[in-house]
């Protein structure tokens, strides 16, 4: 995975099967650095590394990823904005299902197929 910063998480709640995260994307993340000079847009590679973080922490992966598929990137994410991150997990399928989004706007959005399935949290110690 890219090395990014995650953006300053405002809010978060899940269980088992659904996570949400508020995010605030401000202007001040490296990643809007050079991409691009005439406006600054937070680079799709960047919504998938936060997408694979925050899912695999949540529910318990490894972050190594088998496979991405029906990845669509709707809507441009500017500086300083709010948006919401919400993953679905698909435990049968060790998959997790992403979308950014603020109200109806969607920002992007698809799936993450993992490559081994979650880690027990006993094992943790």
């Amino acid at each position: 995975m890219i090395k990014s910063q995650l953006p300053h998480i405002v809010s978060h709640e899940g269980d088992n099967n659904l996570y949400h995260w508020r995010l605030f994307i401000s202007a001040d993340l490296a990643s809007f650095t050079g991409h691009f000079p005439q406006q600054a847009v937070l680079p799709g590679v960047t919504q998938l590394d936060w997408a694979v973080k925050l899912g695999c922490e949540a529910f318990g992966y490894s972050t190594a990823v088998a496979t991405l598929e029906v990845l669509k990137f709707q809507q441009l994410i500017l500086p300083d904005t709010y948006v919401d991150l919400v993953i679905e997990h698909q435990a049968h399928k060790s998959k997790l299902i992403f979308s950014y989004r603020d109200g109806d706007k969607r920002f992007a959005s698809g799936r993450i197929a993992l490559k081994a399935a979650p880690v027990p949290s006993e094992s943790h110690s």
